[in-house]
């Protein structure tokens, strides 16, 4: 269990240090989707290709801070959440059982089933499947000096109170409210003393655990840490769809490898197709990858008379790859044409050669490389542009086929995963390659992320567990682009910018 004993001195409560056995995350999957009007609890419902509910355990499965995870779900769907654990082999879920008719009913359930002795408690909303890292994590360490912790964000607009009649009665000073999110974390001790409380009540009723505690351990301070706008509840229809984007707009971080020995370990012997590989971005790699002992087999239109969307093409070209090494790991295509211009104005062979190169060429690549990549539960790495996330006027056809890539990347990682094999999208800001200068001139070096970053950057996701992730790619301060339309030679791997974030 990996918490942070320095949150605050006084992490003591009336006088007995707090030591905790371990960290249990409830996830409380007890919805039935009645305001979504579905046949199936809303947790089940598929977001970003998967099941809400195993979004929101993948976060807690991923989570140090984390021991073990509790599922509570509803009635008659405790089955099919078992499936999903499985199937995702989520190792740290212990139990999954049926909840309550209520909320407080479905935590009952939940702290008989963890047991008696000092136990650190999340409780989480399953239909929240973008809780972050850091929530959870603050969560926990709050524990190490408060008793009960909620999770709650301000409110941006004014709250106003209604009598019966919804005539406005009351409005509430907004600097002073927040609206409440989960997880919501307790000392094992304070959450069941609160409910043992509770029980003596004819009248109680509540609709969070935080309101058990406030109500029926009145001394006991709540701390409350700072939620995420994105941190939203799928309860609604349109909360379906916000959620959805916001999935498809997350960009993940590629984790950096430590340093040149463990690169080392993770390349050598690796065979990696690179299909753009003659200039900017590709040839980065490809001289990145073979200082680092990959075995790289680069194709380009210019270089090798190899067109992305000839499937001859490609068959070939990873027919060579395989017969040279016996593998292929993996496959990148950065390869891809820029052609500005309204779209009425354009002629018929130059949308055909933007729509082929840009999207028919990485779908080629794509059907042809899994046969190689399942062999060695590789990953196919593909590029999108800023210009993905809204069409840009007089490059429309470039922008559509960019965002089309990133619904590939996370379709294909979804059908792949039984397979092992990853899919992920490096997205880099504006990067000095000849691509660009050709369609735009040249440009001051400060305002473009060089070529050679993106390729470290790139390199650290072909190494990496990700998969179906758009990895940002953006300028460290001060670091200023290569020159555009040079061949930069082979540099040491120490060389090499680095300091690129996601």
């Amino acid at each position: 269990m990996t918490q942070d004993h320095t949150t605050s001195p006084d992490a003591v409560a009336a006088g007995t240090p707090w030591r905790p056995s371990r960290t249990v995350a409830v996830v409380l999957a007890g919805g039935t989707g009645t305001r979504l009007g579905l046949g199936i609890p809303k947790q089940l419902l598929k977001i970003a290709g998967k099941p809400i509910i195993e979004h929101t355990l993948a976060v807690f499965e991923a989570a140090p801070e984390i021991d073990e995870i509790l599922v509570l779900m509803a009635s008659g769907h405790v089955a099919e959440a078992q499936q999903i654990v499985d199937k995702a082999g989520f190792s740290k879920v212990s139990k999954v059982i049926e909840g309550g008719d209520t909320r407080n009913a479905t935590t009952r359930i939940a702290l008989d089933a963890i047991g008696e002795g000092d136990v650190n408690v999340l409780f989480h909303d399953a239909v929240r499947p973008l809780v972050s890292a850091r929530i959870v994590r603050e969560c926990v360490n709050a524990l190490w000096t408060y008793a009960a912790v909620d999770v709650a964000i301000p409110s941006a607009d004014t709250i106003v109170q209604v009598d019966e009649n919804d005539c406005i009665t009351d409005i509430p000073v907004r600097a002073t409210l927040r609206r409440g999110q989960t997880p919501q974390a307790f000392r094992s001790g304070a959450i069941r003393e609160a409910y043992r409380r509770a029980e003596g009540d004819p009248d109680f009723a509540a609709t969070d655990d935080c309101g058990v505690v406030l109500r029926y351990l009145p001394g006991t301070p709540i701390k409350v840490i700072d939620g995420s706008d994105e941190n939203i509840k799928v309860t609604h229809p349109v909360d379906v769809h916000l959620a959805d984007k916001l999935f498809q707009l997350a960009a993940a971080q590629a984790p950096r490898v430590s340093d040149h020995r463990s690169y080392l370990e993770e390349l050598t012997g690796r065979t990696i197709v690179v299909f753009g590989g003659s200039y900017g971005i590709g040839h980065d790699l490809t001289e990145l990858a073979r200082g680092y002992g990959a075995q790289v087999f680069p194709f380009s239109r210019s270089t090798t008379g190899t067109h992305v969307e000839r499937p001859e093409d490609v068959a070939a070209a990873l027919k060579t790859a395989f017969e040279a090494t016996g593998r292929i790991d993996h496959v990148v295509v950065t390869a891809g044409v820029l052609e500005r211009g309204a779209l009425t104005e354009m002629d018929a062979e130059t949308m055909d050669r933007l729509l082929h190169v840009n999207f028919v060429g990485p779908v080629t690549v794509a059907r042809q490389s899994l046969p190689y990549l399942q062999q060695t539960k590789g990953q196919l790495l593909l590029y999108t542009s800023s210009s993905y996330t809204r069409g840009r006027a007089r490059y429309a056809l470039y922008s559509a086929t960019k965002a089309a890539l990133v619904n590939l990347t996370q379709a294909l990682a979804d059908e792949w995963a039984e397979f092992a094999v990853r899919v992920n999208c490096v997205n880099p800001e504006r990067t000095a390659t000849p691509m660009r200068t050709k369609a735009f001139g040249e440009e001051p070096e400060h305002t473009l992320l060089s070529a050679e970053a993106v390729a470290q950057a790139s390199l650290d996701v072909l190494v990496s567990d990700l998969t179906g992730q758009v990895i940002d790619v953006r300028r460290a301060p001060g670091e200023l682009a290569a020159t555009v339309g040079t061949q930069p030679g082979a540099q040491s791997p120490e060389q090499v910018p680095t300091g690129v974030g996601a």
